[in-house]
């Protein structure tokens, strides 16, 4: 009988001694190593989500150029065979109603856009000549490596 005592005395210290460790493990808090290597994930990540994002945005901003570009060039050609001219200015589509506004190019961030004259008649009763096309003044590459100039 006197050996079951000895156990159970030495089980508590046992169990004493092992939660004293889970206790003390748990105040100490992290080492330096574990900080820094928790750290330099998070900063891999970071960077992974950056460059994800600004690919997004560069890649949004390509189609609402492609989606200015023919709206505006939509509006040039409907201009031209209403009016049997081509309009002689951006402002042309703006004050016969065939744009509400001219678009800002996503790339420059101004309604800066180069308007190409040419001497193309859509109609054999079209009077005058003007402009025929548009591009973006950008002098940046796309995706695709053309320059948006040339789109």
């Amino acid at each position: 009988m006197y050996e079951p005592e000895i156990m159970r005395t030495g089980e508590r210290k046992s169990r004493r001694m092992r939660s004293a460790k889970a206790l003390s493990l748990a105040q100490g808090g992290f080492t330096l190593i574990e900080l820094m290597i928790v750290i330099s994930i998070i900063f891999i990540l970071v960077g992974m989500a950056a460059g994800m994002y600004s690919r997004h945005v560069r890649t949004a901003r390509e189609a609402v150029l492609k989606q200015d570009l023919q709206t505006m060039r939509s509006a040039i050609d409907e201009y031209t065979m209403d009016k049997l001219q081509a309009p002689q200015s951006m402002s042309d589509l703006v004050d016969a109603h065939y744009l509400r506004e001219v678009p800002t190019d996503p790339f420059t961030n101004q309604k800066d856009w180069v308007a190409h004259f040419g001497d193309t008649l859509l109609s054999p009763e079209q009077s005058g000549v003007g402009i025929d096309d548009v591009h973006s003044n950008s002098d940046q590459s796309g995706t695709d490596g053309t320059p948006y100039n040339t789109w």
